[in-house]
């Protein structure tokens, strides 16, 4: 059972189009239930062209915690926050956003949220190479939160050649340790594969690097959420490599988002727990 909201009821706004396929309010409201948190997650379905006036709005209401923020809004986000995370100065795009003594903050927590799912099943991040299929913003965010947990050589592969030179140039100006490479889409001799493009989605989707090329001694991780095996991850399990579904980025994130928004945090097992008794 969910408790009343009442007059006292802080609220996060989880901003983006479209809402039906939100999944954070049924993981955050559980537990926010469950630990007698009075803070409810709501979806808001904002359209692109509203959200720059919506968001400031927003920010008026004195019952408002904080925003989870989704597409097509996480580009602008970033630039209309009055304070930005390194992660989302390298990656120009956010998906968390408080205000503190009437100023925007933003942060990005979708790398944090990969990062922390592969150091929980044995990646070894500091001094590894990965490679990475896509730049875009979840690619990007994955990318700044390897950088800053000491990867030593990243390559990205994305078919848009200028995005992927903008990210690996954004990366070098922040982590000027960090060996970047654009083009190439072969994975083999990298210890970290990634996929951070929406293919695996649907089927008849080609896999977005040659499994047949990975190590199986690799950690290879996917963001696809739609389903939990996507074919490349099945592939990469018959090489032998230990993989990470999407879903395991969605749940390893919303710790550093409890904590980004001042609220009690706790565990990502807890939260599966919590969200599956409930729904």
């Amino acid at each position: 059972m969910m408790p009343a909201i009442t007059g006292r009821t802080g609220i996060i706004a989880h901003i983006g189009v479209p809402t039906e396929s939100f999944r954070a309010p049924l993981i955050y409201n559980p537990y926010f239930a469950d630990r007698g948190i009075d803070v409810v997650v709501v979806p808001m379905g904002c359209e692109a062209e509203d959200y720059p006036d919506f968001l400031r709005l927003l920010f008026r209401l004195r019952n408002v915690v904080g925003a989870l923020v989704t597409m097509p809004h996480k580009v602008t986000t970033a630039r209309l926050a009055d304070e930005r995370s390194r992660a989302v100065e390298i990656c120009g795009a956010a998906n968390a956003v408080k205000r503190e003594g009437g100023r925007l903050v933003a942060d990005m927590f979708d790398g944090e949220g990969f990062l922390r799912g592969a150091r929980a099943k044995g990646c070894r991040v500091e001094g590894a190479a990965a490679i990475m299929a896509a730049a875009g913003g979840v690619g990007s965010a994955i990318a700044a939160s390897l950088a800053g947990a000491g990867l030593a050589r990243l390559a990205i592969h994305d078919t848009r050649a200028e995005t992927a030179a903008a990210l690996a140039a954004s990366l070098e100006a922040h982590h000027p340790a960090l060996t970047v490479e654009t083009g190439s889409s072969d994975p083999a001799g990298f210890d970290i594969v990634v996929n951070a493009t929406p293919l695996g989605m649907n089927d008849g989707d080609p896999l977005p690097f040659d499994a047949s090329r990975i190590a199986p001694s690799a950690f290879v991780g996917e963001v696809v959420m739609k389903r939990e095996v996507t074919p490349f991850l099945a592939a990469a399990r018959e090489r032998g490599c230990v993989t990470q579904i999407g879903t395991d980025m969605l749940y390893e994130m919303i710790p550093p988002y409890l904590e980004f928004f001042g609220l009690p945090t706790t565990t990502p097992d807890e939260l599966r727990r919590l969200s599956q008794v409930a729904y």
